[in-house]
């Protein structure tokens, strides 16, 4: 899954060594969990080397599971999500939002009504403890093994916006549609699984299916990333400890300082 998940390139990853890349495959799922035992193990070795580690990207879940430590929750249930699963291709997702509404109020207002990986979690937490998700979603604080500097970029909404647009065009240029036939052919793929939900590759996955055309894929690519932009910087906006970030401002800043004598 290189083009959809923007992953840095062999020329990239030539000039500055990445880590926790090319882990597992699509077909298999891959929790929060295990990333932050990963991650945490990576950092102490490059720390051991005297190197600096930068923990980079955009997911903040993950972000909040490194510094926060993970909630307490049932692991997945089988055979409860393949019966969510089919109670939303008879009544829609939109349906099993309103739902989880009058459950789980606070979790659902977060939640598009689309948003069918995270409405599922949420009914499939509540079904298995009769608790709401939000009562269970405290976080645990853990003690990380070193101490975290933490930076947020926060650009203008409208260059956001059309930066996404302009992105998805140039992966669409470079082989989306191509690279998910592929592992479609390679794996045992379903449209159900985490890898297949990923915002690009579940608006291509509907095409092959003959759900929409191919502009119609684009634009709900689009706009399923603006929403998830938007999710981001609204808990970006409610960590503590962050330094917030123009980023023109804090680029120019950057090639100031290399100017510098």
């Amino acid at each position: 899954m290189d083009i959809g998940t923007a992953k840095p390139t062999a020329a990239e990853r030539a000039a500055a060594p990445h880590h926790l890349i090319d882990l597992v495959e699509p077909d298999r799922s891959y929790s929060a969990g295990e990333w932050r035992s990963a991650a945490i193990r990576a950092v102490d070795e490059i720390l051991g080397r005297g190197k600096l580690p930068l923990l980079v990207g955009g997911t903040m879940l993950y972000y909040r599971a490194l510094v926060s430590g993970l909630d307490e929750l049932p692991q997945a249930d089988a055979a409860l999500r393949a019966e969510i699963d089919a109670d939303a291709a008879r009544r829609g997702w939109p349906a099993l939002h309103k739902e989880l509404e009058k459950v789980d109020p606070a979790t659902a207002s977060r939640l598009p009504p689309n948003d069918s990986q995270r409405i599922q979690r949420a009914l499939e937490v509540f079904r298995l403890t009769g608790k709401p998700l939000s009562s269970l979603q405290r976080g645990v604080k853990a003690d990380l093994p070193f101490r975290l500097n933490s930076f947020a970029l926060m650009p203008d909404r409208a260059i956001l916006h059309r930066r996404i647009e302009e992105r998805f065009g140039e992966m669409l240029k470079m082989g989306l549609v191509e690279e998910l036939k592929g592992l479609r052919n390679r794996f045992d793929l379903k449209a159900s699984m985490p890898s297949m939900r990923a915002v690009g590759y579940r608006q291509v996955w509907e095409m092959l299916e003959g759900e929409s055309d191919a502009a119609t894929m684009r634009e709900r690519a689009v706009a399923a990333t603006r929403q998830l932009a938007k999710r981001q910087m609204t808990w970006l906006r409610s960590f503590a400890g962050l330094v917030r970030l123009d980023p023109a401002e804090a680029l120019g800043e950057l090639i100031r300082s290399c100017r510098r004598p």
